[in-house]
């Protein structure tokens, strides 16, 4: 995803910060007001055809006005979109953390350095500038109404600033997360999930995030960050199906006592989250019913109560089949190891027979199993 370059002429007249302390905003706004030494040094500026030349008088600004942090922040502003559009993004990308010294909290900045940062392919610039914009989106929701405003026109203004900065929020939100999609290494992957989480909360993106925190964290083997990470987005959206999946998972897998009695309550809470019967239920929604299904069923049986666990188990197979392969396969593995523990041989045969068919991680204990299934069968003949 690009973002274009804020044309210049658009701000040839913005030079002073303004921050709206009246109404406790945490949006920094640059605005000039008409007349100023500022404003005329600017007209010239913007009337200067050679960029050569522009990008010396926007240096010259910067010294002349070193007074006015408003006028260096915008002046090294400028001067970065100068170096970006001759292509020397180092320098761009200096100049506008300059810009940021002094108006640390505008998202046009921040929005210009992001982009700079993703033409750099450097996705470690873009988290910082990610998570810094960020926090500026969430700070509408924090501000206290000011004494003497009503709460109409509070809430006005409150959807004023969000309407108004909509666009730079989803640009910043969109590349953070292209970042951590296309980021290798699990760890550097899990920073930046880490950053991105409290950046962006109720992200458009937060299952797709909380699967690739999923992913990162059994790469790492660190379950327990799995687990700290699962409950802090559950704490931020109770409803959350990826962190209630990963939390189900987590524990089944867990040797701790208790732990598949939190696996249970958190796939039972996932089931009822993803509402796979719903007419509007799409297919995330009843491949994720299935997958806690298939967990629950999976809990049951390493709690010994095999004969609960095989509805869980059918259900999830029904679920998923079609859908999503390695979870099918898991699912009618276990189902065939319920029947087989309960001398359903025939049963058994079946569901082993279905995984055995889909290469993954359980096709080679469904083929011994049901090796064993069939000697079995010969056996009671």
């Amino acid at each position: 995803m690009s973002h274009s370059r804020c044309p210049v002429a658009l701000l040839a007249f913005l030079s002073i910060v303004f921050i709206a302390l009246a109404l406790h905003a945490q949006v920094d706004r640059i605005i000039i007001p008409a007349g100023t030494p500022e404003d005329q040094a600017l007209q010239a500026i913007t009337n200067e055809p050679d960029p050569q030349k522009k990008l010396a008088m926007y240096q010259d600004f910067a010294q002349k006005f070193a007074s006015n942090p408003a006028a260096v922040a915008y002046g090294n502003w400028q001067i970065s979109q100068s170096y970006q559009a001759a292509g020397d993004l180092q320098k761009a990308l200096e100049y506008g953390d300059k810009a940021l010294v002094g108006s640390p909290h505008n998202l046009d900045i921040i929005v210009s350095q992001a982009g700079i940062a993703q033409q750099m392919k450097n996705n470690a610039k873009l988290m910082d500038y990610s998570a810094q914009g960020g926090e500026v989106c969430n700070s509408f929701a924090k501000e206290s109404k000011p004494e003497g405003m009503s709460d109409q026109e509070f809430a006005a203004h409150v959807e004023d600033e969000k309407n108004s900065t909509k666009n730079s929020c989803e640009f910043l939100e969109a590349t953070a997360f292209n970042a951590i999609g296309s980021e290798n290494d699990a760890r550097t992957r899990m920073n930046y999930i880490e950053r991105f989480t409290p950046a962006f909360p109720k992200s458009r993106f937060e299952d797709q995030i909380t699967s690739y925190a999923m992913v990162s964290l059994s790469e790492l083997k660190d379950t327990s960050r799995m687990v700290a990470y699962g409950e802090k987005t559950l704490q931020a959206n109770p409803n959350s199906l990826a962190a209630l999946l990963l939390l189900a998972n987590s524990y089944v897998e867990d040797p701790k006592p208790g732990s598949l009695n939190k696996a249970i309550t958190y796939a039972e809470k996932a089931i009822a989250a993803a509402k796979a019967d719903a007419p509007e239920a799409d297919r995330s929604h009843r491949v994720s019913a299935g997958v806690a299904h298939y967990t629950l069923g999976y809990a049951y049986l390493k709690q010994d109560k095999t004969a609960a666990g095989i509805p869980e188990l059918k259900t999830a197979g029904t679920l998923l089949k079609g859908q999503d392969d390695q979870y099918y396969a898991l699912a009618m593995f276990r189902l065939g190891f319920a029947y087989a523990k309960l001398n359903r041989v025939s049963e058994a045969r079946d569901a082993l027979s279905e995984t055995v068919k889909i290469a993954g991680p359980a096709q080679q204990p469904a083929q011994d199993l049901l090796a064993k299934v069939n000697a079995a069968r010969a056996k009671g003949k």
